[in-house]
């Protein structure tokens, strides 16, 4: 059936969706084009840092963790001592808040540094309740092996903070 055969209204229609979607098509392409311009500019992407704000809650929750890791020679002691009861103790008291300071560190990271933080975190919380059951059981031998990783983890998780909270607790 040719256009032309069409009734007048119907034709007139047609043509109003026709340019209609000339319109929409010309729009589309125009925000295509600028997106892609856009896009390539020229200027290198900003790498991504954490905002001042975010940077003082990760130095305010660093002081937490980094005096629970200067809790850890007198851990050790205990540890030695087979000191079941101050051993729970202290994890338990001034180390209970180590996983809270941690979580709170690792929802202000970067997005990219997230994971290495999260399992280190993790590895860390786990050792600590390793610890925490070798002095419930009273076995020297499980209580040793778990300071060992307790003390590796705080370690390891203390050279995830951004290097501006290292130097500004010029403690790491």
């Amino acid at each position: 059936m040719a256009v032309a055969s069409l009734p007048s209204s119907l034709r007139a229609s047609l043509g109003s969706v026709i340019a209609a979607c000339r319109r929409l098509l010309v729009l589309g392409i125009a925000l295509v084009l600028s997106i892609g311009l856009a896009a390539c500019s020229g200027e290198p992407p900003k790498p991504p840092v954490i905002s001042a704000a975010d940077l003082a809650l990760i130095t305010r929750q660093a002081e937490g963790f980094l005096s629970a890791r200067d809790r850890l020679p007198d851990l050790a002691d205990l540890v030695n001592n087979r000191d079941w009861t101050f051993t729970r103790n202290l994890i338990h008291g001034p180390m209970q808040e180590v996983g809270r300071e941690m979580l709170y560190i690792n929802q202000r990271l970067l997005p990219a540094d997230r994971p290495e933080a999260e399992k280190l975190a993790a590895n860390l919380k786990n050792a600590l309740a390793e610890l925490d059951e070798a002095a419930r059981l009273q076995d020297g031998d499980a209580l040793r092996k778990a300071y060992i990783k307790v003390a590796s983890g705080f370690g390891l998780y203390a050279q995830v903070l951004p290097d501006d909270v290292k130097v500004a607790l010029k403690q790491v």
